[in-house]
């Protein structure tokens, strides 16, 4: 009878470790960002990506996605408690959203039951997040706003060269606000060297062409890259005298990539102003 027992008691043992997942580690290499060093009981990270200069579209229950450029954290966490204890969409919401105001952020958007974004700024320096709960997922998003560091240097002499070798030239170096035509003040080194190109040769007119990448839709993406060109016509029109005859803008979008759009490294040369020679 005791024997009998002890098989009963193992196959019981075995049928509930059969409807319990393993406790498990998290992915290599990946941790819990520093602005919640804390997570929800019994979950691992199952992936992580860091981006040292990229950008996200917060989700919005009404109106356009806000993107935000920085330094961006991804993170995936997965379910491993028993089956049936999973924590309730609402629960990691609330948890999240008490979170990031203990620290003086604000809460700016939600639904309630899935996701809950928000906004921190602390010591000048702003971070956005955004959680977003699935099926034993909860996928953590974390940008700290900052500019592009700009390493690429505008110079009139090798746009000449360029344009005479090949009719056009990319200019890096002309940077915007996210989603929008307002030019930059570091933007002005690179514009004075495209005035410096055109005052060094008074018979050149050029085409003023904005590229974007491939975030957002492509009408808008048409009309944000012609709203860019044109900006940078007025700017060598007025604070540098050039002849507005001598130029003309163009909106090229998200049609002439140079490189992937698959990686940010790809996307920020695809954002570009191109010179060609009319």
């Amino acid at each position: 009878m005791k024997k009998v027992w002890i098989v009963l008691m193992s196959a019981v043992l075995i049928l509930l470790a059969m409807d319990l997942p393993a406790q498990q580690p998290d992915k290599a290499g990946c941790k819990d960002h520093s602005l919640f060093p804390t997570r929800m009981p019994e979950y691992s990270i199952e992936t992580c990506k860091v981006e040292a200069y990229g950008v996200y579209e917060f989700l919005s229950t009404k109106g356009p996605k806000t993107p935000v450029e920085g330094k961006f954290t991804f993170l995936t966490y997965t379910f491993t408690g028993q089956r049936g204890t999973e924590p309730s969409g609402l629960a990691v919401v609330r948890n999240y959203e008490n979170a990031i105001r203990k620290v003086g952020g604000t809460i700016l958007q939600s639904d309630p039951t899935r996701w809950v974004n928000g906004k921190i700024v602390k010591d000048g320096q702003e971070v956005w997040c955004e959680v977003y709960k699935g099926n034993s997922k909860i996928w953590l998003r974390i940008v700290e706003k900052k500019a592009m560091e700009q390493t690429i240097v505008a110079d009139a002499a090798a746009f000449s060269n360029d344009i005479r070798a090949t009719g056009h030239v990319a200019v890096y170096g002309i940077n915007f606000d996210t989603g929008k035509s307002t030019i930059k003040p570091e933007s002005a080194q690179a514009i004075g060297q495209i005035a410096k190109l055109l005052k060094a040769d008074p018979s050149l007119k050029i085409y003023v062409v904005g590229h974007t990448d491939n975030v957002g839709g492509v009408d808008s993406n048409i009309k944000l890259s012609q709203g860019r060109a044109e900006a940078v016509l007025q700017v060598l029109v007025l604070d540098h005298s050039i002849a507005a005859a001598r130029l003309r803008s163009y909106g090229c979008g998200l049609f002439a990539p140079v490189a992937s759009n698959d990686t940010e490294e790809g996307r920020a040369k695809n954002r570009r102003v191109e010179l060609v020679k009319q």
